[in-house]
């Protein structure tokens, strides 16, 4: 049995428009026999600015709980990461960390057994994945993610936007159509009656652009109360989106229910929750139809996979979050292929850009669909001389 030897860290700073967020944070595992095992933790802005921390942390994480153990342990070690670090309370920054270790743990674990982690969860339901990405304004200089200007000041240009996405291939697409609003405070807050007015001029020309197409799913990053959820959501049912995303602060597992009650679009969320304990306060609400837990977040594979067979027995579908490198992608990956109850991947563009930079073998995405690798453990690896040339920090930003 290989037992675990070292730890690596890398804290990549991405090029420009940064699409996946500035920063990516990575590990290695390796083991005393040679097999290498890759994780990554999600951040959104939960670690900016703390890049030396998160490898210290890491690394005295590593030292103290895994080093010497028994690689193939995955359960286990995540149980025991989880106790040890947690207090068994759910933390978003502690599950990322352990998220990247756990992911980390079931790659070596398909290496050693020369098979793709699916074979390890069940096996294969599919071998294409359906995606979607974010409506990308490129144009846009004034945005980190390339996007912004079109969602809610333009409706024809981003209808023209939405147009061209499809016309490649891509049958979801998403765009917040209520701006965000980072300074307005407190939050939650109403909307004013101009935004939901533009909200719907939007969405209504995106609509029009693409008709049947494609999939309008509408994104919202927690900003609105209840009730003006439930405004607008009125105001959406017309143009039929396949969701309305964390409509409310996640927080609030019953407000979230209120607003699923009261409204024809079904709500999605997850991407801040972590663990099997929180998502299952989510679905006792009643509270979402679509769940969408983040691979470098919620608990990596171990905790994702109990997450999809709780969501299952509730008639729930799964759209695995995506906002960072391509191991969480990959790692999600595994999960979409190896479970009954998937619906659509969340893709930044085709998966390819920056991606291609630091991975050595790209992800395959053909015709609206990401191709599941049949290579051992996650099926992709990391360029470590690529990620040593992007290594960077919050300050380097320009």
């Amino acid at each position: 049995m290989p037992k675990l030897k070292s730890v690596r860290t890398f804290v990549v700073k991405t090029a420009p428009p940064h699409k996946g967020g500035l920063l990516w944070f990575f590990l290695k595992l390796e083991t005393d026999d040679g097999y290498e095992g890759w994780g990554e933790t999600a951040i959104l802005s939960s670690l900016s600015g703390l890049e030396s921390g998160y490898e210290e942390l890491v690394k005295n994480i590593f030292d103290t709980h895994l080093l010497g153990a028994e690689a193939l342990d995955r359960g286990y070690l995540f149980d025991k990461l989880y106790s040890r670090l947690t207090q068994q309370h759910p933390d978003y920054v502690m599950l990322g960390i352990i998220s990247a270790f756990d992911t980390a743990l079931w790659d070596i674990a398909g290496k050693h057994l020369r098979t793709p982690i699916y074979d390890l969860l069940g096996g294969k339901f599919r071998d294409r994945v359906r995606t979607y990405t974010y409506i990308y304004d490129d144009e846009d200089s004034n945005s980190l993610q390339g996007t912004g200007r079109a969602w809610t000041e333009e409706p024809e240009r981003l209808a023209r936007l939405a147009e061209h996405y499809v016309n490649e291939g891509f049958t979801g697409l998403k765009f917040d159509p209520v701006p965000q609003v980072k300074r307005r405070v407190p939050k939650p807050f109403e909307l004013r009656q101009h935004e939901l007015g533009n909200a719907e001029r939007v969405v209504a020309a995106v609509r029009e652009a693409i008709g049947e197409r494609a999939d309008i799913l509408i994104g919202t990053h927690g900003q609105m109360t209840p009730a003006d959820a439930i405004r607008l959501a009125k105001r959406l049912e017309p143009y039929d989106p396949l969701w309305l995303e964390e409509p409310c602060p996640p927080e609030n597992y019953r407000e979230m229910g209120r607003i699923a009650r009261a409204t024809s679009i079904p709500i999605s969320t997850g991407e801040r929750l972590v663990t099997l304990f929180e998502f299952q306060l989510l679905f006792a609400e009643g509270a979402c139809a679509i769940a969408q837990p983040d691979l470098g977040s919620a608990g990596g594979i171990t905790a994702t996979h109990k997450i999809a067979t709780l969501a299952e027995a509730n008639y729930i579908m799964m759209a695995p979050h995506v906002w960072g490198g391509p191991i969480i992608l990959a790692a999600a990956l595994q999960i979409d292929a190896s479970i009954p109850n998937f619906l659509i991947q969340e893709s930044i563009g085709k998966a390819d850009g920056f991606f291609n930079e630091i991975v050595k073998k790209p992800f395959v995405w053909d015709n609206g669909d990401l191709i599941v690798p049949d290579r051992p453990g996650l099926g992709i690896e990391l360029d470590e001389t690529a990620l040593e040339k992007y290594r960077g920090k919050l300050s380097d930003r320009r």
